[in-house]
Formats: structure tokens, sequence, C-alpha cells
């Protein structure tokens, strides 16, 4: 009896062929289906780019960053003061304020100030120049996603545990991966909106941070916190509205990388909503 299992694909001209395969050559097979699709599907104008053509680094990256905020870095810092990073958190927060601004500032010159339809926008591939340049703000808000993870490793370091949550190691692990995926696939189009959106949302909160790294003598002027998640509560609100609309009307965009959107930026809004709940209108009662 033959140990040689037959699995049907549909072939490019749709017709459906057997693909025969079994042991190692079962996998080659699968590796060349796997290259084949990336190679078909993939911005071939972003592919060479930085952490953009192997998903490798980035997993690296990301299980690296877990590892040390939730299990070395507590166990490190265990029997230690916390460390006084007055001087690197200022600077760390000057610069997110300035690149926030300048990929919020590329997101808008990229299609969103004048060319975008806010109804349905699909990607443009082309080289044209605003294309191009809209690419460009994506690879640049992904690249900031990779800073951001600092974010929990100052945490870690002060011994802020408190704020080393599920919402922030949940947000600041996706993002990079949602960006990595919009780089690498849709680099424009509608999806961009959130990284405009959220862009501007950064310069508002890491003005906040900047205040409140410079000392308790500023405390004062850090009563607008609540209302800081509130905006970012805000922000899904109009995220989530502007992606249904691609299930209302026709639009050459994959409606499941939108779906895939959609839902993520609804449990992330969930997170942020009992956040606020309990932060803000439990302990006023």
């Amino acid at each position: 009896m033959s140990n040689i299992t037959e699995t049907y694909y549909p072939s490019t001209d749709g017709l459906v062929q057997p693909a025969k395969w079994s042991g190692i050559s079962g996998v080659g097979n699968l590796i060349n289906e796997y290259n084949d699709f990336m190679n078909r599907t993939i911005d071939h104008r972003t592919k060479d780019w930085f952490l953009v053509d192997n998903p490798l680094p980035l997993i690296i990256i990301l299980t690296s960053y877990l590892i040390f905020c939730t299990k070395l870095g507590p166990h490190l810092m265990k029997n230690r003061k916390p460390l006084k990073l007055k001087n690197v958190l200022l600077m760390y927060n000057v610069i997110q304020v300035v690149v926030s601004g300048i990929i919020f500032h590329e997101g808008l010159m990229g299609g969103w100030l004048f060319e975008y339809n806010f109804k349905c926008q699909p990607v443009d591939y082309s080289d044209n120049p605003t294309a191009r340049r809209m690419a460009s703000a994506v690879w640049y808000y992904y690249m900031c996603k990779l800073i951001e993870l600092s974010d929990t490793v100052f945490f870690v370091l002060r011994k802020k545990d408190n704020q080393v949550s599920f919402l922030h190691l949940y947000h600041h692990t996706i993002m990079p991966i949602a960006s990595w995926i919009g780089v690498k696939w849709l680099p424009g189009g509608h999806g961009t909106l959130l990284g405009v959106i959220n862009s501007f949302i950064h310069i508002i909160m890491y003005g906040y941070y900047l205040l409140a790294a410079l000392g308790p003598q500023y405390q004062k002027y850090l009563w607008w916190k609540k209302y800081l998640t509130a905006l970012q509560i805000i922000q899904f609100i109009i995220i989530i509205g502007h992606a249904a609309q691609l299930f209302v009307y026709e639009c050459n965009y994959p409606k499941t990388m939108i779906a895939l959107l959609g839902i993520n930026t609804a449990f992330i809004m969930a997170l942020f909503t009992i956040f606020y709940i309990n932060s803000y209108i439990k302990k006023t009662k």
C-alpha cells in the first residue's frame, strides 16, 4: 500500500491538480507553496527594507522583550533599587514626540490630507512619489512601534511593576506585528488611517510622559491623564467605524485584513475601557 497521499490544490489556471508529496518532499512542496505565495502577494517596493523581508528577527525581538519584561528583568531588579532614569526618559519622550509628529505629517502628506478617500482607499503599489511616501511612513511607523518596546523596559528598570499589565504587554507586542504585516503587504490605503490617528495621539501621550518625567513639581499639570485615556478610546471607535465601511461599500482592499484590524482594535478598546472604568470611575465612587 502506497504511503503517498494526494492533496488537491487549485492551480493558477483555475483547474484542480493533484499535488503528490510525502516525507521530506512534502515539506519541500509546502515551503515552495509558501515562497510562491509570498512572492506573489508581498509589496516588492518594501520587501528589502530593514526588518521587513523575514519575520524571524521580529519574532526574536518580541520573544526577548516578553522574557525580559515578565521574567528576567523583574528577577534582576528584585534586590536592587529602582534606576533613576530622569535624563534618559526626558530625551526618550522628546524623541517620541518629534518622531510621532513626523509620522503624522508624512501620513497626511502621503495621502490622507489631499488624495485618500475616507470611504474606500485601495493600496497604491505603484512608484508614484505619493504612494512611496506613504509606504515609507508605514515603515517608519513600524520602526516606531519597535522603539516603543522601551516603554516597558523602563517600567521594569524603575520597578513600576504595576504598569506592566496584560493590556500594556499585549498592546506593545501586537502593534509591531500588525505594523510588519502592513509594511510587507499593505503599505498604504485604507488601513493606514490607524497609524495617522495613533501617531497624533502619541504626540499628546508622550508629551504627557515628558511632563511627568520632569519631576513631582509638575504633577499639578498632569490633571488631564484620564482625558488622555478617553482620547485613546475615541481613537479606537474612529478606527473601527472607518474599517467597518468596507463591509458596506465595495472596495479593492482585503476584507480579511480589515476584519482582523477591526477585531484587534475592538479587543484593545475593551481593555482600555475596563482600565478607564477601574481607574477613573470606580475610584471616584
